[in-house]
């Protein structure tokens, strides 16, 4: 394995190179470190495993190296059309030298730009009224977003509007989906991003990407930047993390700050299923920290006729009110996959179905024509039960079997609650300790 050991020497030295902006000595070790480790894919490597890292690393440095030689052969157009020998002039041109940093700084935060865009969301198209209960997050997020557009002369002098707020609170209670309603109901520009979208392989790349991030919102005011799942970016600082995960942090902290920036009409949106991972320090730049509970009943009621739609059902309004009441402790995302489950019990009746009659509907194509040879699946006890399949049906022929009380209470009952009593009591801890009620 002594190639492989030369050529993780050989890359180790190239990304402290890198580090340190050695950029020409960076990029030959790079191209010579690849070389060792092809050696051992070829004469070393015994796995398929083994081979396929070598692969995905020969990949990663070489491409690392295309960077830096594209870099090099930029920076060097100028100096080489001037005249390689003349030390004096370079000494001089000191301010050649700022002026293409300020130049490459530019063009790297156009690039970084250029790779956030599609964290900018036009329009979800998802209303306050769309969103079942949650009046106190909702009344919140007004007075943090919309108020503040709408009536800018009430937020002057010490009166100023919110600049972080986070919701909290279990998996599937619409955190999200309250986000989508603020980016519909306000004027503003909305990012919605995610870890992933922030972080990079590449060294110093991601604290460049956060700040990018608070650079377009900037250009963009009135802004709301949305980050799902937070607590994955900013978790609790520990002496086992990464250095780079904690200059991600760290510049996340800066830029939340503002310290020397202009951050008005500027909100941090943040949300987060396991509040008490966030750092100390990011949880005090969420000024407000909202509770999104659970759903209550009538909440749980209007979200079965929600997500019912329009499906032909027999479902009564009183019926719709059970429902609501036997889903405690179901979240919102549990109660449409409840519906979702009942759903497909027609498409099993027809599937299982041994006999069919014929009955009167409207046609699908015209709504106004009544149609008296439609089939729909009965028990072979029914009069005019005919024996046949599904398979045997013509598709235009057959009619949609309506959703049942009977077929919403079965899979409730299949349907198992996702949010458990002991993560609960840790939100309402947390609640307790930091946040308000939603």
């Amino acid at each position: 394995m002594a190639a492989m050991q030369k050529a993780i020497d050989l890359v180790t030295k190239a990304t402290e190179q890198d580090k340190l902006k050695n950029y020409e000595e960076a990029q030959k070790l790079y191209e010579h470190g690849v070389q060792y480790f092809l050696h051992s894919l070829k004469y070393e490597a015994s796995s398929e495993k083994a081979k396929e890292s070598i692969r995905a690393k020969c990949t990663d440095y070489l491409e690392r190296a295309e960077q830096l030689k594209d870099f090099l052969n930029k920076k060097q157009k100028k100096p080489v059309k001037e005249g390689a020998g003349s030390n004096k002039k370079s000494n001089k041109g000191g301010g050649n030298g700022e002026s293409s940093s300020d130049e490459e700084e530019n063009a790297e935060l156009k690039k970084m730009e250029k790779q956030l865009e599609g964290a900018i969301v036009e329009n979800p198209n998802v209303k306050w009224s769309d969103v079942a209960g949650l009046e106190g997050a909702k009344e919140a997020l007004k007075e943090a977003v919309i108020m503040p557009t709408k009536f800018p002369h009430l937020f002057t002098g010490k009166r100023k509007p919110w600049r972080g707020i986070l919701l909290f609170g279990p998996p599937g209670t619409g955190k999200s989906y309250l986000a989508k309603a603020v980016a519909t109901e306000a004027n503003s520009t909305f990012l919605s991003v995610s870890s992933s979208d922030l972080m990079s392989k590449w060294l110093g790349e991601s604290e460049k990407m956060v700040k990018s991030l608070f650079a377009i919102s900037r250009m963009k005011k009135p802004a709301i930047i949305f980050i799902d799942e937070v607590d994955s970016l900013c978790s609790s600082r520990s002496d086992n993390e990464s250095e780079s995960a904690r200059r991600v942090k760290t510049e996340f902290l800066v830029q939340m700050q503002g310290v020397g920036v202009d951050n008005d009409q500027i909100l941090v949106l943040g949300a987060t299923n396991i509040p008490w991972c966030l750092d100390a320090a990011i949880r005090r730049r969420f000024e407000k920290r909202i509770y999104i509970p659970l759903p209550e009943a009538p909440a749980r009621t209007t979200m079965f006729k929600i997500h019912m739609g329009k499906t032909t059902s027999t479902l009564t309004e009183q019926e719709y009110r059970e429902l609501g009441e036997r889903s405690e402790g179901y979240s919102g995302a549990d109660i449409s996959i409840v519906v979702r489950d009942a759903l497909m019990m027609p498409v099993r009746k027809v599937q299982s179905a041994t006999h069919f009659r014929q009955v009167s509907g409207p046609s699908r194509d015209d709504p106004s024509v009544i149609m008296n040879d439609l089939l729909e699946p009965c028990s072979p006890g029914c009069p005019g039960a005919m024996e046949m399949s599904w398979m045997d049906v013509p598709g235009e022929k057959l009619k949609e079997p309506a959703v049942t009380f009977n077929d919403l209470t079965r899979a409730l009952h299949n349907v198992k609650p996702s949010v458990n009593e002991g993560d609960l009591q840790k939100q309402l801890q947390f609640t307790a300790d930091f946040g308000q009620e939603g």
